[in-house]
C-alpha cells in the first residue's frame, strides 16, 4: 500500500514518531542539543537529495539508521555558520 501525502509537512508529521526515537537514542548518547528538526534536515541535506520515491517506511529506516556522529557533524557545521554574535537592540532599559 502506497502513502501519497500532500505535502512536505505532511510527511515531516507523519516522521515525528520516528524522529522523536531517534532523539532520544541521541539523548542517551548525551547529543542533547539536536533536535528533530535537525535530524531531519541531515537526512534531507544528505540522503534523501539523492533519492526520489522513497516509501515511509525506507523514509522511517533512514531516520532511525543514521549514523549519530554524522548528524554531530552536521549540526556542528551548520551552527559554525550561523552569525552567533551578542545583539544589543532594544535593550536600552537594562541599564
Amino acid at each position: 500500500m502506497d502513502i501519497k501525502f500532500n505535502s512536505i509537512t505532511e510527511l515531516y508529521t507523519r516522521l515525528q514518531p520516528a524522529l522523536n526515537s531517534k532523539r532520544k537514542e541521541l539523548l542517551r548518547d548525551n547529543y542533547h542539543y539536536i533536535k528533530n528538526e535537525d535530524i531531519w534536515n541531515y537526512l534531507k541535506d544528505n540522503k534523501w537529495v539523492q533519492d526520489r520515491n522513497l516509501s515511509l517506511a525506507e523514509m522511517v529506516d533512514d531516520v532511525l539508521s543514521c549514523q549519530n556522529e554524522a548528524i554531530d557533524k552536521y549540526v556542528k557545521e551548520r551552527l559554525k555558520k550561523q552569525d552567533r554574535k551578542a545583539y544589543f537592540n532594544d535593550l536600552e532599559g537594562l541599564l
